[in-house]
């Protein structure tokens, strides 16, 4: 390329100039080569391609009238979260199986049914929970011969000849791991069918169930409970401060009534049924300051063979055959955080001190709470125990 360009130039090298056409353009380069003429210029022209550049691309419409308008987009509703296992469980608390239960007209809209937590359902009409229901475990079926005795008003639990004794025959059998060990006590059953069968089928049958006196059918729910693996109690009602506005039903033992009462009133409520190892108080503060009704009470229980396991009111008051007292009341307050916080607290105390008993009523969000609680025991480092485990001998 250099080569070419040198031979062209000296080809030319010395040869005369052309004559120009024309008239010359020099004065003009000349007047552009002047800085402010150039800097115009420069100006000029981007104005000119800037021009062109909207005339080509830019907006068809520019220039004609227009009107903005602020647009804000609604923000979508916030949707409610899905319930917990715990708050689709308690909704309404006890009042929804209540009405189910009892106050519904079956001949409107038919049979209403529940769907629980992980697809258990339950039926108004009282139809067994569908799923999940914990396989059975059965106990021994009531009456165990030899432990019953001929009363005025049904069959009274005694003391075999061969010293075998109702505490002991009727409890689950149990056998430590060397784990922490933690019991606890569901009451309040046999009043309300559709909660009954959640708390037979719902909870394991290492939890204690404990039933009313006053039941209908209360050897068929006992019988049931049985079945499944789940050793029972049976509720003594007790007077309460503020009795008789706080009345719990007709065969109350009185703290003033004198041990005659009591015990007349312990052969008709002890008669309900058998099957169970021991008993455990409905309210009662007031009869627990009662020595005279408390001894007579205990003295009872220990000439029957039959154990005693109070809700923690009763302050571990030696007496019967056997004795327990729980170490707290999970659901005083019925939510489902409150009730996991008390089953929190139970752990821990179990893991603390060795073992550790609570107590709670049958209410749907404890059910609910005690079945969840207890599925995940064992993965803590606990062992989930029988109630009648936690009892001792009076002395021992």
């Amino acid at each position: 390329m250099f080569a070419k360009r040198q031979s062209a130039l000296a080809a030319t090298a010395g040869t005369a100039p052309r004559a120009k056409d024309g008239p010359s353009l020099k004065p003009v380069v000349d007047a552009l080569k002047k800085p402010p003429v150039a800097a115009g210029l420069a100006g000029l022209l981007l104005l000119s391609t800037s021009a062109l550049f909207l005339t080509v691309l830019g907006d068809p419409k520019a220039g004609t009238p227009s009107a903005h308008v602020a647009l804000e987009r609604e923000a979508p509703a916030a949707q409610a979260p899905a319930p917990t296992g715990f708050e689709a469980f308690s909704m309404g608390a006890m009042g929804l199986y209540q009405n189910l239960a009892g106050g519904a007209d079956p001949t409107a809209g038919g049979d209403a049914v529940i769907t629980l937590p992980d697809g258990g359902s339950v039926s108004g009409q009282g139809a067994p929970i569908t799923a999940p229901v914990h396989a059975a475990s059965p106990l021994a079926k009531a009456p165990i011969a030899g432990l019953s005795q001929p009363g005025s008003n049904g069959p009274l639990p005694m003391i075999a000849p061969d010293g075998r004794v109702p505490a002991q025959a009727y409890a689950r059998p149990f056998r430590p791991n060397g784990k922490p060990r933690v019991s606890l006590i569901v009451g309040g059953l046999g009043l309300n069918a559709v909660t009954t069968r959640a708390a037979i089928e719902r909870l394991p049958p290492e939890v204690t169930l404990s039933f009313v006196p006053y039941a209908d059918n209360l050897q068929g729910w006992i019988d049931q409970a049985r079945a499944q693996g789940h050793e029972v109690m049976l509720e003594m009602p007790m007077e309460p401060t503020g009795y008789p506005d706080n009345d719990p039903g007709p065969y109350t033992l009185l703290a003033d009534g004198g041990a005659d009462d009591v015990t007349a009133k312990m052969d008709w409520l002890l008669s309900r049924a058998t099957g169970y190892f021991g008993v455990t108080n409905y309210l009662g503060d007031r009869f627990a300051g009662s020595d005279t009704g408390m001894n007579a009470f205990l003295s009872v229980l220990r000439q029957r063979g039959v154990a005693f396991l109070d809700d923690g009111s009763f302050q571990r008051r030696p007496g019967a055959w056997a004795r327990a007292s729980a170490d707290r009341v999970i659901d005083r307050t019925q939510s489902p955080a409150a009730i996991v916080a008390a089953l929190n607290g139970l752990e821990a105390q179990a893991k603390l001190r060795g073992s550790a008993l609570g107590a709670g009523f049958s209410y749907p969000v404890t059910v609910e709470a005690a079945a969840r609680w207890t599925a995940g025991l064992e993965q803590r480092g606990l062992q989930l125990a029988p109630a009648s485990s936690m009892s001792m001998r009076p002395g021992r």
